[in-house]
Order: structure tokens, then sequence, then C-alpha cells
């Protein structure tokens, strides 16, 4: 795996974990506990993944992207998804936490009351990263300058394993 694929990877990683945190949604909604348990469980798991390969990614880099739209509009919009993403994604973790461990020990009156504040931002999250990802790479990748160095105690990656 190169380095160059992690922004992929880690949208697709985020996309997983929406997924999960509805199904999470629609199984408590149908007062269906163990899938809620299970899909909750998955999210969290997904989530920590993405945690864990963002920081490698920007560990093992000097990545730096920047959108540059001559559309005022869509700067704009991509920067305000992208501040709010940022912001929340600092807040949700402890939430997170939080939320976890109050259902760990079946305290699940506290656990319905910061879930209702925990979900929805963890969704929006998940969500934004996708969309932070699908604005830098596949709609105006022309319009993004995307700065990647690979630092030189990086994992081997094709490129540089024969030391070119």
């Amino acid at each position: 795996m190169n380095v160059d694929q992690m922004p992929g990877i880690n949208a697709a990683l985020n996309g997983l974990a929406s997924v999960f945190l509805l199904l999470g949604y629609i199984f408590i909604k149908k007062d269906n506990k163990a899938a809620h348990k299970n899909s909750m469980i998955a999210a969290f798991v997904t989530s920590a993944v993405f945690l864990a390969c963002y920081l490698w990614y920007h560990y093992n880099s000097a990545a730096h992207t920047a959108l540059s739209h001559p559309s005022s509009a869509v700067n704009i919009l991509y920067y305000f998804i992208l501040i709010t993403h940022i912001i929340l994604a600092i807040v949700i973790l402890p939430m997170i936490f939080i939320t976890f461990n109050h259902a760990l020990r079946e305290r699940f009156d506290r656990h319905r009351k910061i879930a209702k504040w925990t979900w929805p931002l963890w969704m929006y999250v998940s969500v934004t990263g996708v969309v932070v990802y699908l604005f830098l790479y596949i709609l105006f990748p022309e319009h993004t300058e995307k700065k990647l160095k690979i630092k030189p105690d990086a994992a081997p990656t094709e490129e540089n394993a024969t030391g070119e």
C-alpha cells in the first residue's frame, strides 16, 4: 500500500462508518438492541481504524491539500464543511467514549441522553469526511493543490523500496 492511496482508504473507512451508524440508528428505532449494539461496535471499530490510518498517513507524509476553486461559492462551501468537520471531529471523540461507557455499564438512561447528541455529530463527521475527499479528489481535482512528501523514515512503498 502506498502512502498516496491513504486519502481514498480513509474516505472509504468514513463511508463505512456512516453505514454502520445509520444501521445502528435504524436498529434501535426498531427496538433490535442486539443488532444496534453490533452496528455501533462496528462503527466504533471502523472509526478507530480510520483514525489510526489518518494519523499514520499524516505522520509518514508531509501531506497538504487545499482547494482553490474559481467559484467563491464552492470555496466557501468547502471550507465551511472542512472547518465544521475538524471542530466536530475533536468534540465528538470524547462524546463517543462517554456514550459507549454508559452503554457498557448498562446506564441506558444516560446512554440515551448523550447518544441523542453523539449520533448526529458522529454521523456528520463521518459523512463530511467523505465529502471533503470528494471535493479534493473527485469533484475538483484540477483545483486542488496537493503536496505529498513522504518522510525518509516512512514505511517502504513500491516507489521508494528500491532506493530510487
